[in-house]
């Protein structure tokens, strides 16, 4: 039985692809017609339509047409083998996009950025150390910040997991009752007893002199990315709250 050759629009039909695709694949020698006519008209004939089938499915497996070129050269065994390898990659990619969706789903819900594990197995630092890199970079230099590097420098990486951990719950447990005194006065006893076990809670690392309180209140005003965070505590007005409160516990502090 003679091979029947089919057309463009037959191939259009058969497989889904678009007419344009089918011209490229042509124009960049990856799926050439079968035969072409005089008058232009492209043909494909039986074989050509499993190759294309395969161009399809490697392309559907996120293979580069490039890549697929080169594959289309080999037997059936070596391409095998190039899947198998890709199936690894594939599963490590898909490893990698559930960790995105459970991050990008707990930052959604209110966790704070410096939490979040994203950068875990990625060449970019996390969060959390660059935000120690930055600190670095900015009170390198200062007294307080060397204490707190060398308080910190005598844990090991375990317990300074573990203090950082423990930090940012008491933080948080802090915010979060200063938050339900929201409507009271900054300057009210509640009030700043909260900020001085705030105060407290630095001072696991360093001491905390005035100029250093009032450079923390002020970051988590000034700094945007503190606004998500303090998002998960109180109304728009907390910041401006814990602020106050700060100011006031300085201002005591310092006429004692």
């Amino acid at each position: 039985m003679k091979t029947p050759y089919l057309t463009v629009k037959d191939i259009i039909q058969i497989t889904g692809i678009t007419k344009r695709a089918l011209h490229y694949y042509d124009k960049t020698d990856l799926l050439k017609p079968s035969k072409v006519e005089d008058n232009g008209y492209r043909y494909y004939d039986q074989e050509a339509l499993g190759n294309l089938q395969m161009i399809l499915l490697f392309k559907e497996m996120n293979f580069p047409l490039k890549d697929i070129a080169a594959m289309m050269q080999l037997s059936k065994e070596e391409q095998k083998d190039i899947l198998r390898e890709h199936r690894s990659t594939l599963v490590q990619r898909k490893q990698k996009l559930e960790t995105i969706i459970h991050q990008l789903d707990e930052y959604v819900d209110g966790k704070d950025i410096s939490h979040l594990h994203l950068f875990d197995d990625s060449s970019i630092l996390s969060i959390q150390e660059q935000y120690e890199s930055e600190a670095k970079f900015v009170y390198g230099d200062t007294k307080k910040y060397q204490e707190f590097e060398a308080n910190v420098s005598e844990l090991s990486a375990e317990e300074q997991e573990k203090a950082y951990q423990q930090f940012s719950a008491n933080m948080e447990q802090v915010f979060r009752e200063l938050a339900k005194h929201q409507d009271r006065s900054p300057a009210s006893s509640e009030v700043q007893a909260l900020v001085r076990e705030w105060k407290s809670c630095l001072e696991q690392f360093m001491s905390c002199d005035a100029e250093i309180l009032r450079c923390i209140a002020e970051a988590y005003t000034t700094d945007r990315r503190y606004a998500g965070y303090f998002d998960q505590f109180g109304d728009e007005n907390f910041l401006r709250f814990l602020y106050q409160a700060i100011m006031v516990f300085i201002q005591s502090a310092s006429n004692r």
